[in-house]
């Protein structure tokens, strides 16, 4: 029987935990997560927040896009719309939609984002420092913080950097703010 993905995205975490020889505490310590938090992650008990994964994945050094495709199965060349992994933050309502997986080999990854009106979303640390990373706004308005400067976004605009430090997104007015976002590592 296949597993969901909020099964094999904590039997992940767990495997990425142990790689690394870390208990949960040491995790804890390094992500800034709780333990009890953690151990529910790991259980399955509860689905990571968009927050929470970035956390991890800045912990584990790798892209949350790179996180979310070693739960998915091997990806193809043509990835129908129908076939593009989708992931929905508990806490937010945000939507992230994997429009090309990480591959091997390839080192470019594109996400479609949607959050709804009002929505913010902080993320402490790079899990890469140094990603290059290009943000198109489809739809809606987007404020954007990096190292600090917020950056508002309208429909069209395009917002390309080297990603070293904390980041906030927020979906500003009342329609949500839909966008690309182009990885690479670097």
């Amino acid at each position: 029987m296949e597993q969901n993905i909020d099964t094999r995205l904590a039997n992940r975490l767990t495997q990425l935990r142990r790689d690394a020889g870390w208990s949960l505490d040491e995790l804890a310590s390094r992500s800034g997560i709780p333990k009890a938090t953690l151990s529910r992650l790991e259980r399955g008990e509860t689905s990571p927040t968009a927050s929470l994964l970035g956390r991890l994945c800045a912990a584990h050094g790798r892209p949350m896009s790179r996180l979310l495709a070693e739960v998915e199965a091997e990806p193809a060349l043509l990835i129908r719309a129908a076939d593009q992994p989708v992931w929905t933050d508990p806490a937010t309502g945000f939507v992230r939609r994997s429009l090309s997986p990480p591959a091997s080999g390839l080192e470019t990854e594109m996400i479609h984002g949607t959050m709804p009106a009002g929505t913010i979303i902080d993320y402490d640390a790079p899990p890469v420092p140094g990603l290059e990373q290009h943000i198109w706004l489809l739809e809606g308005r987007l404020e954007y913080r990096l190292d600090g400067v917020a950056h508002v976004l309208e429909p069209g605009d395009v917002l390309r950097f080297r990603l070293y430090g904390a980041t906030r997104f927020h979906s500003l007015g009342d329609v949500p703010a839909r966008y690309i976002i182009a990885i690479t590592r670097p």
